[in-house]
Protein backbone atom coordinates (compact mmCIF):
# COMPACT_ATOMS: atom_id res chain seq x y z
CA UNK A 1 0.00 0.00 0.00
CA UNK A 2 2.96 2.00 0.92
CA UNK A 3 4.34 1.08 -2.44
CA UNK A 4 2.09 1.89 -3.98
CA UNK A 5 1.36 5.51 -2.80
CA UNK A 6 5.01 6.67 -3.68
CA UNK A 7 4.08 5.13 -7.29
CA UNK A 8 1.85 7.58 -7.47
CA UNK A 9 3.43 10.57 -6.53
CA UNK A 10 6.34 9.95 -8.86
CA UNK A 11 3.91 9.71 -11.33
CA UNK A 12 1.77 12.71 -10.48
CA UNK A 13 5.80 14.72 -10.45
CA UNK A 14 6.53 13.69 -14.05
CA UNK A 15 2.93 14.68 -15.48
CA UNK A 16 3.41 18.34 -13.55
CA UNK A 17 7.46 18.34 -15.03
CA UNK A 18 5.86 17.06 -17.95
CA UNK A 19 2.72 19.76 -18.35
CA UNK A 20 5.88 22.63 -17.57
CA UNK A 21 7.35 21.35 -20.66
CA UNK A 22 4.81 21.54 -22.85
CA UNK A 23 3.58 24.85 -21.72
CA UNK A 24 7.28 26.20 -21.90
CA UNK A 25 8.14 25.22 -25.32
CA UNK A 26 4.14 26.22 -26.52
CA UNK A 27 3.68 29.29 -26.08
CA UNK A 28 6.09 31.87 -28.25
CA UNK A 29 6.06 35.69 -27.42
CA UNK A 30 7.11 37.72 -30.23
CA UNK A 31 8.12 41.68 -29.10
CA UNK A 32 7.35 44.32 -31.24
CA UNK A 33 8.90 45.03 -34.75
CA UNK A 34 10.22 41.13 -35.18
CA UNK A 35 8.58 37.88 -36.70
CA UNK A 36 9.12 34.20 -36.10
CA UNK A 37 8.72 31.34 -38.63
CA UNK A 38 7.29 28.27 -37.29
CA UNK A 39 8.69 25.26 -38.66
CA UNK A 40 7.26 21.64 -38.19
CA UNK A 41 10.06 18.68 -38.53
CA UNK A 42 11.90 21.51 -40.66
CA UNK A 43 9.59 22.34 -42.98
CA UNK A 44 7.87 26.16 -42.61
CA UNK A 45 4.45 26.65 -41.83
CA UNK A 46 3.35 29.92 -41.14
CA UNK A 47 4.78 33.21 -39.00
CA UNK A 48 4.18 34.42 -36.00
CA UNK A 49 3.58 38.44 -35.91
CA UNK A 50 4.05 40.25 -32.23
CA UNK A 51 2.48 39.19 -29.22
CA UNK A 52 1.86 35.80 -27.50
CA UNK A 53 1.30 32.85 -29.71
CA UNK A 54 0.41 29.09 -28.58
CA UNK A 55 2.06 26.28 -30.56
CA UNK A 56 2.02 22.58 -30.95
CA UNK A 57 5.22 21.76 -28.45
CA UNK A 58 7.74 19.36 -29.59
CA UNK A 59 6.36 18.85 -33.48
CA UNK A 60 6.02 23.06 -34.18
CA UNK A 61 9.08 25.17 -33.08
CA UNK A 62 10.77 28.20 -34.17
CA UNK A 63 12.27 28.76 -37.36
CA UNK A 64 13.96 32.17 -37.78
CA UNK A 65 13.92 35.33 -35.76
CA UNK A 66 13.15 38.02 -38.90
CA UNK A 67 14.15 41.91 -37.67
CA UNK A 68 11.02 43.71 -39.59
CA UNK A 69 12.49 47.14 -38.95
CA UNK A 70 13.89 49.16 -41.40
CA UNK A 71 17.93 48.40 -41.15
CA UNK A 72 21.09 49.81 -42.38
CA UNK A 73 24.50 48.26 -44.16
CA UNK A 74 27.51 50.60 -44.61
CA UNK A 75 29.25 49.93 -48.30
CA UNK A 76 32.70 50.75 -47.14
CA UNK A 77 35.35 52.80 -49.49
CA UNK A 78 36.01 50.65 -52.93
CA UNK A 79 37.98 52.12 -56.14
CA UNK A 80 36.18 52.80 -58.79
CA UNK A 81 37.19 53.26 -62.48
CA UNK A 82 35.23 55.95 -64.86
CA UNK A 83 34.16 55.80 -68.39
CA UNK A 84 37.19 58.40 -68.63
CA UNK A 85 39.98 56.20 -66.76
CA UNK A 86 39.90 57.80 -64.11
CA UNK A 87 40.46 56.15 -60.55
CA UNK A 88 37.78 57.59 -57.78
CA UNK A 89 36.86 56.00 -54.24
CA UNK A 90 33.52 55.52 -52.99
CA UNK A 91 31.52 54.57 -50.19
CA UNK A 92 27.89 54.97 -49.77
CA UNK A 93 25.01 53.62 -47.27
CA UNK A 94 21.79 51.47 -47.80
CA UNK A 95 18.93 51.66 -46.25
CA UNK A 96 16.17 48.44 -46.45
CA UNK A 97 13.40 46.69 -44.86
CA UNK A 98 12.15 43.20 -44.68
CA UNK A 99 8.76 43.02 -45.99
CA UNK A 100 7.77 39.18 -46.20
CA UNK A 101 9.91 37.32 -43.35
CA UNK A 102 9.28 33.99 -45.34
CA UNK A 103 11.18 34.91 -48.13
CA UNK A 104 13.99 36.92 -45.92
CA UNK A 105 14.26 33.29 -44.21
CA UNK A 106 14.44 30.57 -46.93
CA UNK A 107 15.08 32.80 -50.02
CA UNK A 108 18.23 33.98 -49.05
CA UNK A 109 21.12 32.75 -47.29
CA UNK A 110 22.84 35.37 -44.63
CA UNK A 111 20.76 38.51 -46.34
CA UNK A 112 22.74 41.48 -44.94
CA UNK A 113 25.89 40.07 -46.37
CA UNK A 114 24.08 39.40 -49.69
CA UNK A 115 22.75 43.09 -50.22
CA UNK A 116 25.90 44.21 -49.41
CA UNK A 117 27.94 42.44 -52.15
CA UNK A 118 24.72 43.52 -54.61
CA UNK A 119 24.99 47.12 -53.93
CA UNK A 120 29.24 46.99 -54.26
CA UNK A 121 28.74 45.43 -57.25
CA UNK A 122 26.00 47.76 -58.67
CA UNK A 123 28.07 50.78 -57.61
CA UNK A 124 31.03 49.68 -60.03
CA UNK A 125 28.76 48.83 -62.60
CA UNK A 126 26.74 52.30 -62.64
CA UNK A 127 29.79 54.36 -62.06
CA UNK A 128 31.93 52.93 -64.43
CA UNK A 129 29.23 54.04 -67.01
CA UNK A 130 29.59 57.64 -66.33
CA UNK A 131 32.46 60.09 -66.91
CA UNK A 132 34.42 61.60 -63.87
CA UNK A 133 32.39 65.40 -64.22
CA UNK A 134 29.51 63.65 -64.73
CA UNK A 135 29.80 61.19 -61.62
CA UNK A 136 30.72 64.38 -59.21
CA UNK A 137 27.58 66.46 -60.64
CA UNK A 138 25.15 64.17 -60.63
CA UNK A 139 25.17 62.59 -57.04
CA UNK A 140 21.29 62.43 -57.33
CA UNK A 141 21.08 60.42 -60.82
CA UNK A 142 23.45 58.26 -59.50
CA UNK A 143 21.81 57.23 -55.77
CA UNK A 144 18.49 57.09 -57.91
CA UNK A 145 19.71 54.75 -60.62
CA UNK A 146 21.59 52.43 -58.08
CA UNK A 147 18.28 52.40 -55.48
CA UNK A 148 16.24 50.91 -58.91
CA UNK A 149 18.03 48.33 -60.01
CA UNK A 150 19.22 46.87 -56.31
CA UNK A 151 15.42 47.08 -55.27
CA UNK A 152 14.57 45.04 -58.23
CA UNK A 153 17.52 42.69 -57.34
CA UNK A 154 15.98 42.10 -53.63
CA UNK A 155 12.43 41.92 -54.24
CA UNK A 156 12.48 38.08 -54.94
CA UNK A 157 13.63 37.96 -51.18
CA UNK A 158 11.30 40.09 -49.57
CA UNK A 159 13.12 42.81 -49.31
CA UNK A 160 12.30 46.81 -50.05
CA UNK A 161 15.45 48.73 -50.16
CA UNK A 162 14.07 52.10 -49.54
CA UNK A 163 17.57 54.22 -50.18
CA UNK A 164 21.08 54.39 -51.40
CA UNK A 165 23.06 56.94 -50.24
CA UNK A 166 26.99 57.70 -52.20
CA UNK A 167 28.25 59.62 -48.81
CA UNK A 168 32.01 60.51 -50.62
CA UNK A 169 33.59 60.49 -53.86
CA UNK A 170 37.26 61.32 -53.37
CA UNK A 171 39.98 61.17 -55.96
CA UNK A 172 44.22 61.40 -55.77
CA UNK A 173 46.02 64.49 -55.42
CA UNK A 174 46.94 65.02 -59.24
CA UNK A 175 43.43 64.55 -60.42
CA UNK A 176 42.68 67.17 -57.82
CA UNK A 177 45.44 69.71 -59.49
CA UNK A 178 44.13 68.79 -63.01
CA UNK A 179 40.38 69.19 -62.04
CA UNK A 180 41.61 72.48 -60.75
CA UNK A 181 43.08 73.25 -63.82
CA UNK A 182 40.50 72.72 -65.65
CA UNK A 183 38.01 74.74 -63.39
CA UNK A 184 39.75 77.72 -63.53
CA UNK A 185 40.57 77.72 -67.58
CA UNK A 186 36.27 77.21 -67.77
CA UNK A 187 35.92 79.80 -65.64
CA UNK A 188 37.99 82.29 -67.69
CA UNK A 189 36.02 80.80 -70.63
CA UNK A 190 32.89 81.88 -69.41
CA UNK A 191 34.25 85.38 -68.41
CA UNK A 192 35.63 86.08 -71.71
CA UNK A 193 32.24 84.39 -73.63
CA UNK A 194 30.03 87.02 -70.66
CA UNK A 195 32.41 90.12 -71.74
CA UNK A 196 31.96 89.26 -75.21
CA UNK A 197 28.29 89.32 -74.87
CA UNK A 198 27.84 92.30 -72.49
CA UNK A 199 29.73 94.08 -75.48
CA UNK A 200 27.37 92.86 -78.08
CA UNK A 201 24.23 93.55 -76.15
CA UNK A 202 25.93 96.97 -75.83
CA UNK A 203 26.27 97.63 -79.15
CA UNK A 204 23.19 96.34 -80.20
CA UNK A 205 21.72 98.78 -77.67
CA UNK A 206 23.29 101.61 -78.56
CA UNK A 207 22.42 101.23 -82.44
CA UNK A 208 18.68 101.01 -81.52
CA UNK A 209 18.38 104.31 -79.50
CA UNK A 210 20.80 105.81 -82.31
CA UNK A 211 18.39 104.55 -84.83
CA UNK A 212 15.40 105.84 -82.53
CA UNK A 213 16.80 109.17 -82.25
CA UNK A 214 17.15 109.38 -85.53
CA UNK A 215 13.31 108.69 -86.48
CA UNK A 216 12.50 110.77 -83.39
CA UNK A 217 14.68 113.86 -85.33
CA UNK A 218 13.20 113.13 -88.67
CA UNK A 219 9.76 113.35 -86.99
CA UNK A 220 10.42 116.75 -85.70
CA UNK A 221 11.97 118.04 -88.69
CA UNK A 222 9.00 116.83 -90.77
CA UNK A 223 6.49 118.31 -88.03
CA UNK A 224 8.15 121.35 -88.42
CA UNK A 225 8.48 121.93 -91.43
CA UNK A 226 4.80 121.18 -92.15
CA UNK A 227 3.61 123.85 -89.81
CA UNK A 228 5.94 126.24 -91.24
CA UNK A 229 4.54 125.34 -94.73
CA UNK A 230 1.40 125.74 -92.84
CA UNK A 231 2.44 129.64 -91.70
CA UNK A 232 3.44 130.11 -94.79
CA UNK A 233 0.26 129.14 -96.41
CA UNK A 234 -1.46 131.69 -93.90
CA UNK A 235 0.83 134.54 -94.53
CA UNK A 236 0.57 134.12 -98.12
CA UNK A 237 -3.38 134.47 -97.15
CA UNK A 238 -3.07 137.58 -95.66
CA UNK A 239 -1.02 139.16 -98.19
CA UNK A 240 -3.54 138.08 -100.98
CA UNK A 241 -6.67 139.88 -98.74
CA UNK A 242 -4.75 142.47 -98.42
CA UNK A 243 -3.38 142.99 -101.79
CA UNK A 244 -7.41 142.48 -103.06
CA UNK A 245 -8.70 145.34 -100.55
CA UNK A 246 -5.34 147.58 -101.83
CA UNK A 247 -6.30 146.89 -105.31
CA UNK A 248 -9.99 147.82 -104.53
CA UNK A 249 -9.25 151.06 -103.23
CA UNK A 250 -7.46 151.60 -106.16
CA UNK A 251 -10.02 150.99 -108.51
CA UNK A 252 -12.16 153.65 -106.20
CA UNK A 253 -9.39 156.46 -106.89
CA UNK A 254 -8.74 156.14 -103.31
CA UNK A 255 -4.81 157.28 -102.71
CA UNK A 256 -4.77 156.75 -98.94
CA UNK A 257 -4.86 153.22 -98.47
CA UNK A 258 -2.02 153.25 -101.55
CA UNK A 259 -0.08 155.58 -99.34
CA UNK A 260 -0.04 153.80 -96.10
CA UNK A 261 0.79 150.24 -98.19
CA UNK A 262 3.56 151.76 -99.52
CA UNK A 263 5.02 154.08 -96.56
CA UNK A 264 4.63 150.46 -94.22
CA UNK A 265 6.46 149.19 -96.48
CA UNK A 266 9.06 151.47 -96.94
CA UNK A 267 9.35 151.65 -93.37
CA UNK A 268 9.76 147.83 -93.15
CA UNK A 269 12.74 148.01 -95.62
CA UNK A 270 14.61 150.77 -93.37
CA UNK A 271 14.39 148.34 -90.70
CA UNK A 272 15.65 145.09 -92.34
CA UNK A 273 18.92 147.36 -93.45
CA UNK A 274 19.24 149.31 -90.00
CA UNK A 275 19.33 145.53 -88.65
CA UNK A 276 21.64 143.43 -90.77
CA UNK A 277 24.95 142.20 -89.28
CA UNK A 278 26.90 143.46 -92.10
CA UNK A 279 25.64 146.90 -92.38
CA UNK A 280 27.50 149.68 -90.12
CA UNK A 281 27.18 152.34 -92.24
CA UNK A 282 24.12 152.95 -94.34
CA UNK A 283 23.60 155.84 -97.07
CA UNK A 284 20.26 157.09 -97.26
CA UNK A 285 19.35 159.34 -100.32
CA UNK A 286 15.94 159.78 -99.39
CA UNK A 287 14.24 163.04 -98.05
CA UNK A 288 13.65 163.85 -94.34
CA UNK A 289 10.24 165.36 -95.28
CA UNK A 290 8.95 162.73 -97.68
CA UNK A 291 9.42 160.09 -94.59
CA UNK A 292 8.15 162.56 -91.98
CA UNK A 293 4.53 162.98 -93.98
CA UNK A 294 5.03 159.04 -94.78
CA UNK A 295 4.59 158.85 -90.83
CA UNK A 296 2.10 161.67 -90.55
CA UNK A 297 -0.26 159.78 -93.29
CA UNK A 298 -0.07 156.80 -91.35
CA UNK A 299 -0.99 158.14 -88.06
CA UNK A 300 -3.99 160.42 -89.43
CA UNK A 301 -4.97 157.51 -91.57
CA UNK A 302 -5.15 155.57 -88.02
CA UNK A 303 -6.50 158.52 -86.22
CA UNK A 304 -9.62 158.38 -88.28
CA UNK A 305 -10.60 154.59 -88.50
CA UNK A 306 -11.10 155.64 -84.53
CA UNK A 307 -13.90 157.77 -85.13
CA UNK A 308 -17.51 157.35 -85.24
CA UNK A 309 -18.44 154.02 -86.28
CA UNK A 310 -20.00 154.17 -89.80
CA UNK A 311 -21.71 152.48 -92.23
CA UNK A 312 -19.09 150.30 -93.95
CA UNK A 313 -19.15 151.06 -97.66
CA UNK A 314 -16.07 151.63 -100.11
CA UNK A 315 -14.64 154.50 -98.53
CA UNK A 316 -10.82 155.56 -98.12
CA UNK A 317 -11.39 155.11 -94.03
CA UNK A 318 -12.87 151.65 -94.31
CA UNK A 319 -10.14 150.43 -97.10
CA UNK A 320 -7.02 151.88 -94.80
CA UNK A 321 -8.94 150.04 -91.49
CA UNK A 322 -8.69 147.01 -93.45
CA UNK A 323 -5.41 147.02 -94.72
CA UNK A 324 -4.18 148.07 -91.24
CA UNK A 325 -6.15 144.52 -89.73
CA UNK A 326 -4.98 142.06 -92.46
CA UNK A 327 -1.78 143.39 -91.86
CA UNK A 328 -2.12 142.56 -88.18
CA UNK A 329 -3.22 139.26 -89.30
CA UNK A 330 -0.14 138.64 -90.93
CA UNK A 331 1.79 139.29 -88.33
CA UNK A 332 -0.04 137.02 -85.74
CA UNK A 333 0.34 134.25 -88.72
CA UNK A 334 4.12 134.73 -88.22
CA UNK A 335 4.36 134.59 -84.46
CA UNK A 336 2.23 131.76 -84.44
CA UNK A 337 4.47 130.12 -87.08
CA UNK A 338 7.09 130.95 -84.69
CA UNK A 339 5.96 129.92 -82.35
CA UNK A 340 4.57 126.32 -83.00
CA UNK A 341 8.28 125.58 -84.86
Amino acid sequence: MALTGITFSIFALIVVILAIVIIFFGVVTVPQGMEYTIERFGRYIYTLGPGLHVVRPVIDRVGKKIKMMEQVIDVPSQEVITLDNAVVEVDGVVFYQILDAAKAAYEVDDLPHAIHTLVMTNIRTVMGSLELDHLLSHRDEINTRLLSVIDEATTPWGVKVTRIEIKDISTDEDLEKAMSRQLKAERERRAVVLEAEGARRAAIERAEGEKRAAILTAEGKKQAAFLEAEAREREAQAEARATHVLSKAIEQGNTQAVNYFVAQKYIEALGQVASADNQKVVFMPLEASGVIGSIAGITELFNNSRGPTKPRGVDSENIVADVAALDQDKGKSEGEGDNKT
